[in-house]
C-alpha cells in the first residue's frame, strides 16, 4: 500500500507541475515558445526539394522518415516503420509500417502513401514528378528498381543492384514521407506548405523572417514539450549573439569563432560542442578554363594557407581538409598528404600550366554564415589576398543566398565556396554526392568527371563488407586529392550555443536540429 501511495503522489506532481518524468528521473515541462536562430532562410519546406541545411532544420521538425537517427548518432531505429527484412541478395527491403498514424492534414499514412512520394520523385511519368526539382532522388533512392504496396501497412522496395548505405539513406531528412494529398493539393507550392507526420505543425512562413510550427497534439512518438518553435533568420552573428545574451532567441547557429569564450564566460549561457561531419571546400569549374586544367587546379590548393585560416580566422575551431572527407568518419584515409601551403610549388605549376603569369577570375561567396564557414564572406578574402600573392587575381562576387544555390546547381560559376554536412555518417554521402559524374548539376558542384571514380563508388556501393568498401573509399581519396576538383579548406567545430533554460537539447552528427523532446526550464 505504501509503495501504491508513493507512486499516486510521483504522478499528482508530475500532472500538477504540467510536466512528465523521463527515463533519466528528469522532468520534461510542456508548454512555450523556443526561437531557435538561423543566419539565412530555408528555400523549400518540402524534405525533396532542397538540399539547403537551413531548410532541414525546419523539415526534421515536420516530418519523419521510415527509420531514424537514434539520438545523437547516426545508427538506425525504426520511426514511420516499426521493423523491416531485408532479402539475402541484398535486392529486397521489406518495411512493417506502424498503424494509426496520420498525416497533419488527417489522412493516413499507409503503404500507398509511401509509393506516391518514393515515385513523384523517381518516375517522370508521375503526374506530380517536378522536372529537376528533386536534387537528392537520384543519389539517395536512384537505386530503386520499384517500390510496390503489399498491403495496407507493408512496402516492399526492389533494388536493382545491392546498395549498402539504403537504410541510412531513408533516415535523411531528404527521405521523409510527404502527405500525397498535400502533394495534390498543392501541386508546385507543395514545396512552401508543408505536410508530414512529424512531431510539429507547419502554421506560416514569412520569407526571410521566421518560420513558425505548433506542437502536433497526437503525435505517434508523444506530444512534443515545447507548444511552439519557430525559426527566425537574423543574418549577421553579432546581432544573432547578441538576441542570445538579451534572452529574446534560446539557440543560434554561426558563432564567430572570436566569440567563444564570451559564450562561455556568461552564466546564462552553455556552448555546446562536438567534432563536424562535414567540409568546407572552393568548388573550382572543370569544365571552365583555367579549371580545367588539373595543374592549375593543384596550384590553387597549394596557394592558399589552409593553416593559418584555420588557426586565425576559425579561432582555432578548425582542422585543415586534406581531402573531402572529415577525419571522423570511417574510411577516412589517413595517408593523404593534402596540400600544404607552398607558394613556391603554386608558382611552378601555373608556369606548367601555361599561366606563368597568373589569370584571372570571378570567385563567388555568400554572407551568410554556415556550420562549415561561420565567417561568411570573409573567408574569400582571406583567399583572395593568398592567390593575389601567386599572381591570380580574384574578383569577389557575393550573391544572397538563395540566388547563390540556385545557380551554383546551374554552374554559373567559374569557382564558389561551398560545404556539406554529413546526412548519414556514410562515406558514400561524401565521395558519391561530390564526385559522380550522374550529380553534377545538382551536388557536383565541381561538375567533375572520373570515369574511374564512377566505377570505384558504384563497386563500393554494392559492397556489404565494411572492410572492403573502406578499401575503395581510400583508393577514391587518392585520386579525387590528385585531380584536386575542390581546394579543401577546413573541418569546423560543431558549436550551438544556448540558454541556460534549454533542456534535453542533443547535437546530432548531420548537424540537423531537432525538437521534439526539448522543453524550456520556464
Amino acid at each position: 500500500m505504501r509503495r501504491l501511495l508513493i507512486i499516486l503522489l510521483v504522478l499528482t506532481v508530475v500532472l500538477a507541475s504540467g510536466g512528465t518524468v523521463l527515463a533519466d528521473g528528469h522532468e520534461g515541462e510542456y508548454g512555450g515558445t523556443l526561437i531557435y536562430a538561423q543566419g539565412a532562410d530555408a528555400d523549400a519546406l518540402d524534405p525533396h526539394m532542397t538540399t539547403l541545411g537551413n531548410s532541414a532544420d525546419v523539415i526534421v521538425n515536420v516530418f519523419d522518415g521510415l527509420v531514424r537517427f537514434k539520438e545523437g548518432t547516426t545508427e538506425i531505429e525504426p520511426a514511420l516503420a516499426t521493423d523491416w527484412e531485408i532479402s539475402n541478395d541484398g535486392l529486397e527491403y521489406v518495411f512493417n509500417l506502424r498503424e494509426g498514424v496520420e498525416f497533419h492534414d488527417g489522412t493516413p499514412f499507409n503503404a500507398e502513401a509511401v509509393v506516391f512520394d518514393i515515385e513523384r520523385q523517381l518516375d517522370p511519368e508521375h503526374p506530380y514528378y517536378l522536372e529537376g526539382s528533386f536534387p537528392y532522388a537520384g543519389f539517395s533512392l536512384g537505386m530503386i528498381e520499384e517500390v510496390t504496396a503489399v498491403d495496407e501497412y507493408t512496402v516492399k522496395f526492389t533494388l536493382e543492384n545491392p546498395y549498402a548505405p539504403f537504410i541510412k539513406n531513408l533516415a535523411m531528412f531528404a527521405t521523409m514521407i510527404v502527405s500525397p494529398e498535400a502533394v495534390k493539393e498543392y501541386g508546385e507550392d507543395i514545396f512552401k506548405n508543408p505536410v508530414g507526420t512529424g512531431a510539429f505543425k507547419f502554421v506560416e512562413w514569412v520569407r526571410d523572417d521566421n518560420i513558425t510550427l505548433e506542437a502536433n497534439e497526437d503525435y505517434w512518438d508523444g506530444r512534443p514539450y515545447l507548444d511552439e518553435l519557430i525559426f527566425t533568420v537574423i543574418p549577421n552573428n553579432q546581432t544573432r549573439l547578441l538576441e542570445l545574451e538579451e534572452g529574446n532567441i534560446h539557440l543560434m547557429e554561426g558563432l564567430n569563432p572570436t566569440d567563444v569564450e564570451r559564450v562561455i564566460e556568461n552564466d546564462e549561457l552553455e556552448l555546446l560542442e562536438a567534432p563536424g561531419l562535414n567540409v568546407g571546400y572552393i568548388a573550382l569549374h572543370n569544365e571552365k578554363e583555367p579549371f580545367g586544367n588539373k595543374k592549375v587546379r593543384q596550384a590553387m590548393n597549394y596557394a592558399i594557407n589552409k593553416e593559418e585560416i584555420t588557426e586565425y580566422l576559425m579561432g582555432g575551431q578548425a582542422t585543415v581538409a586534406k581531402g573531402a572527407l572529415p577525419p571522423t568518419i570511417w574510411s577516412y584515409n589517413e595517408e593523404l598528404e593534402g596540400y600544404p601551403y607552398d607558394p613556391e610549388k603554386a608558382r611552378s605549376l601555373l608556369e606548367e600550366a601555361g599561366y606563368g603569369d597568373g589569370f584571372e577570375f570571378t570567385l563567388r561567396t555568400y554572407s551568410a554564415p554556415r556550420s562549415y564557414n561561420p565567417v561568411g564572406a570573409r573567408l574569400a578574402t582571406a583567399v583572395q589576398q593568398y592567390l593575389s600573392e601567386v599572381g591570380v587575381d580574384a574578383e569577389i562576387e557575393q550573391l544572397e543566398w538563395g540566388t547563390y544555390i540556385e545557380e551554383g546547381k546551374a554552374g554559373k560559376h567559374t569557382a564558389a565556396f561551398f560545404g556539406w554536412i554529413a546526412d548519414n555518417g556514410d562515406p558514400d554521402n561524401f565521395l558519391n554526392v561530390f564526385f559522380n559524374s550522374d550529380n553534377r548539376g545538382s551536388t557536383n558542384r565541381a561538375f567533375y568527371v572520373n570515369q574511374e571514380v564512377d566505377q570505384l563508388l558504384e563497386e563500393a556501393q554494392q559492397i556489404t563488407d565494411e572492410s572492403k568498401r573502406e578499401e575503395i573509399y581510400k583508393e577514391v581519396q587518392q585520386i579525387i586529392v590528385e585531380d584536386a576538383p575542390f581546394v579543401f579548406l577546413n573541418h569546423m567545430k560543431m558549436q550551438i550555443p544556448v540558454r541556460t533554460s534549454v533542456e534535453n537539447y542533443v547535437l546530432y552528427p548531420t548537424n540537423n536540429k531537432y525538437f521534439h523532446k526539448v522543453w524550456l526550464d520556464q
